[in-house]
């Protein structure tokens, strides 16, 4: 659906609602997913959705129904259905605020045509290219992703919001007998997935891992390339949701304007970073705010939604995630400023170490902290008087996030980095005290 065949299914919806405020969402996708493994396309996934979701307000009752279904009896359904519920709702302590009309431009390279209009073959393209480096023992395994998506937001109160956007994404693991290596790239633009420098770059790390050798677990100086660091990242920008912030359960609550991370570290939301332009407004279609987080290392702001920006009497950011949701406000398009240092410059001021190419199955052992546990993966490197000199065994970690980013330095050099739960973007990450509990078999 363009723009404003969204707009006017919302406006009719909007006609049929009896509420006393009404929200309407409409959200597009398509996502086309190839596959692989043993350089062959095992899958192959072309997906559309389509759905509309009403938010009623009735007396300070909210009531949220949804439908993925668009003829006139459907609407009439939806709408009244939205009613219905907010008059089974207890009243909300604090009523939602609808938005008004109000204007926001979606960043330059937020959609790319070519992106929309990509096919699987254009997919499998970037596959075989990656093929082509599994050689010499190694074999492959990943996937090369293309989407595009819309969004409009209309309201009672005058809002019509819309934004399209596109994205593409590859990543790769090299396999060996003992080794493996992992290299990504994720692009607004199709055109810029590289398979030859994908399918490079992780056989390199898989070679040049082999025959790892196991050191001791304990302290040690880590690097972090900027999809390890990433997965930690992901966890530390939970905590400036003005939702934790209020609870308790964020590591700066109580602590804005204050030294919570080392002085050399600032961290943002920026919907409108180059490397990762995306939706200049809320599920809400509040426009979001650009928000400096930690400035120099100080706590300096937090992101809200329009019920939290009621409740802690702070300007609202526009940072809400679909209703209803338990999570609160939250960042979405976290950056990571840069240092001065190469990664390279790094690696050759680190006496004894660690170069990490990936971290997984990261999970939080405290939130107040931001303690986390996990692996090493696909291409672990000991740095011995600034050399790489072999790989090392896979190793588990407990470390606070927290306590490392107070003593750390930054590569010059910003990457965007993800999964599919997340996107942000990083540069590589120097910890000089970081915590490895045990070293695996592998």
């Amino acid at each position: 659906m363009t723009p404003d065949e969204r707009i006017a299914v919302a406006d009719a919806v909007l006609a049929r609602s009896r509420a006393d405020a009404t929200e309407v969402s409409i959200e597009t996708s398509r996502l086309g997913l190839t596959r692989f493994t043993h350089e062959t396309v095992n899958q192959n996934i072309d997906q559309t959705n389509t759905s509309l979701r009403v938010r009623a307000v009735v007396d300070g009752r909210v009531g949220i129904a949804a439908t993925n279904a668009f003829d006139a009896s459907a609407l009439d359904a939806v709408a009244a259905r939205a009613v219905e519920i907010a008059l089974l709702a207890p009243r909300e302590s604090t009523p939602p605020v609808l938005a008004g009309n109000a204007a926001a431009d979606a960043p330059a390279g937020a959609f790319v045509a070519a992106t929309a209009a990509a096919g699987p073959e254009q997919r499998a393209s970037v596959a075989g290219a990656i093929f082509a480096h599994a050689t010499d023992g190694l074999w492959s395994s990943g996937y090369a992703m293309t989407a595009n998506y819309g969004l409009t937001v209309a309201t009672s109160n005058g809002a019509r919001m819309s934004f399209d956007g596109s994205d593409a994404g590859a990543n790769v693991k090299m396999n060996g007998p003992d080794s493996t290596g992992f290299a990504e790239s994720y692009s607004r633009d199709v055109n810029a997935l590289d398979g030859t420098l994908l399918g490079a770059q992780s056989a390199r790390i898989a070679r040049e891992t082999r025959a790892p050798l196991a050191v001791d677990p304990g302290d040690w100086t880590v690097i972090l390339a900027p999809a390890a660091a990433g997965e930690l990242l992901r966890y530390l920008t939970l905590n400036f949701s003005a939702e934790s912030y209020s609870d308790g359960s964020s590591f700066i609550a109580g602590k804005l304007g204050t030294p919570v991370l080392g002085a050399n570290v600032t961290l943002r939301d920026d919907y409108a970073h180059p490397l990762n332009p995306g939706m200049p407004f809320d599920f809400e279609g509040f426009p979001t705010q650009r928000v400096t987080l930690v400035a120099g290392g100080l706590a300096n702001d937090l992101v809200t939604d329009s019920t939290w920006a009621q409740r802690l009497n702070r300007p609202n950011s526009g940072h809400a995630l679909p209703a209803p949701n338990s999570d609160g406000p939250q960042s979405s398009y976290t950056v990571l400023d840069a240092g001065t240092k190469s990664l390279e410059t790094l690696v050759a001021e680190t006496k004894r170490g660690l170069l990490i190419t990936r971290l997984w199955y990261v999970r939080i052992v405290d939130q107040r902290t931001v303690l986390l546990t996990g692996m090493t993966r696909d291409g672990t490197f000991l740095i011995e008087n600034g050399t790489l000199k072999c790989g090392v065994r896979n190793m588990r970690f407990n470390a606070s996030i927290v306590a490392a980013l107070k003593d750390c330095e930054l590569g010059d050099t910003q990457r965007r980095t993800g999964s599919y739960h997340y996107s942000l973007v990083t540069p590589a990450i120097k910890f000089n005290h970081f915590h490895f509990t045990s070293v695996s078999p592998y």
